[in-house]
């Protein structure tokens, strides 16, 4: 039976607009009583829960307040990521919100908050409290009256341009000081465009403009800045808006708040957005029903013919146009599954027949249609693509069985669908579940890499025995240090791999940039390719030299690669590399978490020896003498293309 604070945060969630205020009064009312009761995980997951974009301000204020009653009572099992934050305005409110959505997003911080409007100082002055904070994240919030050099009406392109550049390198030496000399990463905003146009419709036009100058500096941020810089996109959310209600002058002048406090929200939760993506929180998986959510109507009534997809009608574009969409969410590595109470061939035939869908069978990584309960097809899916159920976003236009989803897999994220299908992308795309900090080629083939380990395990089911199995692979594996080219995906990997993760360590790409160039760590990457395609970068070895010692850091690998001889490969490289320094022990830890019991053994399975214990916290040492042989395997080890020594 649902306790009462279960029970009325299922009935926020799910409330229409008219009764949401009400529902809303009755959650606090509940989670006060939490509180007060010293409930505080209860608490702390129906906070989590509850934070949702679409809040308003004051709502969003009073959840905050809540949270800092629920942190005032309970030790922190980890050490926070340390967050610091500048402004160009008083940030104090964005500040709750922010830390607000980030704790909603698993995201437990500490944060250092700077006096508006002394961000360089603070960068500059290395005796300043930030220098002394050591954030791991600076979150640089600024907005276009920060810009320091700003065109005369009539300047030329030529001098146009040489401002932009010029502001280009003033805040690329702001963004080299804080890496420099805090290793962080660094989320700097780009500038939201006034709504004024001193020269109206030409204003985008004439070189010498306002509009136009930001829009260039904005685009010399996104083209230019460095690794260890992420752009965020306020003026994208001043547009949304609509520029004359975010920019309402009258809260910046009497307040210096950057927009309407109605706006702090979205606002915040777009920052907080950026910086779980960063820290490898984004949802990586959307699950979709079928009947009335990519569709209209019901293909085992309606027939093939019957239901409403495509040109020529309202809401059947509208349900072609959320394809599109989720098509488009595909293609740069979501992960789409379906699950539906259907029959699995009559749910598969509009895939395979209807000339008007967009999405096609080879879009989806896992299709589960039955009559099963949809919480526990959400296992399914999860078990069949080897992520955690907190890595899908459930879409299904039913109301009972987005609440049983709700109820039974609170993990899984579960929007609020409305009735009208015009209004399913905007709802999604609010959440912004599938949030990313940066884009490379492994994010674009991965439904293809889930296509193909498909295929694997049905070679593997017909196979006689393992040996012969990962013989028939053909498998070349590429090992090299990490590169500028790698430097992205492995910091992608770094902190969204949790299964296979010996140490579950997070680092910023500012910090494995750094190591990478440090003579003192021995920084490894794994790429496989097999016969049946290219599985990407898969595998991070992150070990430090101290003396005749080589201390693991991290290790990790993909679930996708399990069991194929990569850790083998990975530490006969490993290995030759220690020797080659003069080391004669490789040491390496494993830190249990709720996620990586996969890789308890992992270790021990090496050959390693344990040396010491702590709970279920194991620190384990092979000794690098005569008697050490290299790890049999079959995988092939390609050539270095000429990127540098090991």
């Amino acid at each position: 039976m649902q306790q009462p604070l279960e029970l009325s945060t299922d009935r926020f969630l799910a409330a229409a607009a008219g009764e949401r205020g009400i529902a809303f009064k009755q959650l606090l009312s509940q989670l006060k009583l939490a509180v007060k009761d010293d409930q505080l995980d209860a608490a702390a997951a129906a906070l989590r829960r509850a934070a949702l974009p679409s809040l308003d301000y004051t709502s969003a204020r009073s959840l905050h307040g809540v949270l800092k009653r629920v942190r005032s009572g309970t030790r922190r099992v980890s050490p926070p990521v340390r967050l610091a934050i500048l402004s160009g305005f008083s940030s104090k409110y964005l500040t709750e919100l922010l830390e607000l959505f980030l704790f909603a997003a698993g995201v437990d911080v500490e944060i250092y908050e700077a006096d508006y409007g002394v961000f360089r100082q603070e960068i500059l002055d290395p005796d300043s409290q930030l220098h002394a904070f050591r954030p791991k994240l600076l979150y640089l919030a600024t907005g276009w009256r920060d810009l320091a050099n700003r065109p005369e009406i009539g300047a030329s392109t030529q001098q146009v341009r040489e401002l932009v550049d010029r502001e280009l390198e003033e805040w690329s030496r702001l963004w080299q000081t804080a890496h420099d000399r805090m290793t962080c990463q660094i989320v700097q905003n780009n500038f939201d465009l006034p709504p004024w146009r001193v020269l109206g419709n030409h204003e985008m036009r004439h070189p010498s403009s306002l509009g136009r100058f930001i829009s260039l500096v904005n685009q010399s941020f996104f083209e230019q800045a460095s690794p260890y810089v992420t752009i965020h996109d306020v003026d994208h959310l001043a547009a949304s808006a609509g520029r004359w209600s975010w920019g309402d002058e009258r809260y910046f002048h009497h307040a210096k708040i950057p927009c309407a406090p109605e706006y702090l929200v979205d606002y915040a939760h777009s920052a907080a957005s950026v910086i779980s993506a960063l820290l490898g929180k984004a949802k990586k998986c959307l699950v979709l029903d079928l009947d009335n959510t990519l569709w209209g109507g019901v293909i085992g009534d309606d027939g093939l013919g019957g239901i409403r997809l495509g040109q020529g009608d309202g809401e059947a574009e509208a349900f072609q146009d959320f394809q599109r969409y989720a098509k488009g969410l595909q293609s740069r590595g979501v992960i789409l599954a379906v699950c539906s109470k259907n029959d699995e061939r009559t749910a598969r035939e509009p895939f395979e027949k209807h000339t008007e869908m967009i999405l096609r069978l080879e879009d989806i990584s896992c299709f589960v249609a039955n009559w099963d309960d949809k919480a526990d097809n959400l296992r399914l899916i999860a078990e069949q693509l080897n992520i955690g159920l907190d890595s899908l976003v459930f879409v299904d236009d039913n109301p009972a069985e987005r609440a049983i989803v709700r109820r039974f897999v609170p993990e899984v994220g579960v929007p609020e669908i409305p009735a009208d299908p015009a209004d399913f992308v905007r709802v999604l795309e609010s959440h912004r579940y599938f949030q990313i900090a940066s884009l490379g080629k492994e994010d674009l083939r991965r439904t293809d890499y889930y296509r193909a380990n498909v295929a694997r395990l049905q070679v593997r089911q017909s196979a006689t025995d393992i040996d012969s199995f990962l013989a028939s692979l053909q498998m070349v594996a590429r090992i090299a240090p990490i590169e500028s080219a790698t430097l992205e995906r492995t910091t992608q990997l770094i902190n969204k791999s949790n299964q296979f993760n010996l140490t579950t360590r997070r680092y910023s790409s500012a910090e494995v940039q750094a190591m990478a160039q440090d003579p003192g760590w021995i920084t490894r990457t794994v790429s496989l390719a097999d016969r049946f395609g290219d599985n990407g970068l898969i595998s991070v070895l992150l070990a430090r030299v101290e003396g005749d010692v080589v201390e693991i850091d991290t290790w990790l690998m993909s679930c996708r690669v399990l069991k194929r001889g990569v850790e083998d490969l990975l530490l006969n490289d490993l290995c030759a590399a220690a020797i080659g320094r003069g080391a004669r022990t490789v040491r390496g830890e494993f830190i249990p978490t709720a996620r990586n019991a996969l890789a308890r053994e992992h270790y021990q399975q090496l050959g390693f020896a344990r040396i010491r214990d702590e709970s279920e916290h194991t620190w384990w040492e092979l000794r690098l003498v005569d008697d050490w042989k290299p790890r049999t395997h079959h995988i092939q080890e390609a050539a270095l293309d000429g990127a540098g020594s090991r």
